[in-house]
């Protein structure tokens, strides 16, 4: 019956050391209880309601926790012992032997605490791993965080004494160094806050964002990455007319995600593209790499959580899940287009403004000039 089930398919490993131990041990505990002590099978089997350490809840808790290891769900744990009981009572029946009332009674509380035991073990086991994996993927981004901001830190400093030495002005390319390090530094604190609102599930603040100058904005700040310097970078021209309604935080954080992956992953001396184009009532945002593509059906989980496709493993993999449901929150979709021997397309496809929308949107950037 466990290995018939569609998925997942069952291991050498779990028929070995899950289910044939119960079996060992529901043999033994009746075995004992037919002898002259009886109550000696409470150590095998355990108490009536749990309560005490056993075989069973011992060896159950190794099955829960290798079930949980090998990706198994809660459901699955429970299944499996579920399946030992039908087996019985079926294979009771095909054979005609009965099975006495104490028998069946010996035969649930083996079951109550092994299906106790594994459970517990399964749970414990999950919500400790969860709780790595959360403590690991704050320290990897916060580190990541810290290293970036000293990187613009480290050259706004130099920038600003060598201006305050008097050899150099403000309006030449000390100057200019100083901007995108200000701008980078900005750009990583706005990222961060709106992921920090993301991951809170807090509501977007929507207003009305004219493309044109607010992609210039992020692909600024997304160039200055030094793996950008490795590729080539190409901001295809956007209509000054093409706009969406968003949040302007969230849509950012979505964006700079996506070229960041997209330099982390492109091959050297090859291009990354952002290019913007209207279809029907959809505003697309394509970015755009060359990776050499994706492995076969990576498409389906790359916006997972914690997955991760390519050799460069720093990280965590959450950047791409963050963009999808930074996207999400402003009703859009994103989606890979998968682009084999060549790379891949992320594609943030949102609404286009309604007519209401865009007179708000206006009416606030006047309310903001004046």
């Amino acid at each position: 019956m466990v290995t018939s089930r569609p998925e997942p398919q069952t291991t050498d490993n779990e028929l070995t050391n899950g289910i044939p131990l119960f079996l060992d041990q529901l043999i033994d505990t009746l075995t004992i209880e037919q002898s002259s002590d009886p109550e000696r099978s409470e150590f095998v089997s355990g108490l009536p309601g749990g309560g005490s350490n056993s075989e069973v809840g011992e060896m159950a808790a190794l099955h829960g926790r290798y079930l949980l290891a090998q990706g198994f769900t809660l459901e699955q744990v429970v299944r499996d012992y579920g399946a030992v009981c039908q087996a019985v009572t079926n294979l009771a029946v095909e054979t005609g032997a009965p099975i006495e009332v104490e028998e069946f009674r010996t035969f649930n509380r083996c079951l109550d605490n092994a299906i106790a035991g594994a459970v517990t073990e399964y749970s414990v086991r999950q919500t400790a791993a969860a709780t790595a994996d959360n403590f690991q993927a704050l320290n990897s981004r916060l580190g990541s965080l810290a290293h970036e901001l000293r990187n613009h830190l480290h050259i706004a400093t130099h920038a600003i004494s060598a201006i305050k030495s008097g050899n150099v002005g403000l309006s030449g390319a000390t100057g200019a160094v100083l901007d995108r390090s200000l701008l980078g530094m900005r750009s990583l604190v706005d990222r961060s806050l709106a992921e920090v609102r993301v991951t809170a599930g807090l509501p977007p603040r929507f207003e009305t964002i004219v493309l044109a100058e607010f992609l210039a904005d992020a692909a600024a700040a997304a160039a200055l990455d030094p793996r950008a310097r490795e590729c080539q970078f190409t901001v295809m021209p956007i209509d000054s007319g093409i706009a969406v309604y968003a949040d302007s935080e969230m849509l950012s954080s979505a964006i700079g995600n996506l070229l960041q992956n997209a330099f982390k992953f492109t091959k050297r001396h090859s291009e990354v593209r952002l290019h913007t184009h209207v279809v029907a009532d959809r505003v697309l945002i394509e970015v755009e790499d060359h990776c050499g593509g994706l492995p076969a059906g990576a498409a389906e989980t790359l916006l997972l959580p914690f997955v991760q496709s390519g050799e460069d493993r720093s990280g965590l993999g959450l950047g791409l899940d963050i963009c999808r449901r930074s996207v999400e929150a402003n009703h859009g979709v994103l989606r890979i287009l998968d682009l084999p021997g060549s790379g891949c397309i992320f594609i943030v496809d949102l609404p286009r403004p309604s007519v209401s929308q865009l007179a708000v949107g206006r009416r606030r950037r006047a309310t903001d000039s004046a």
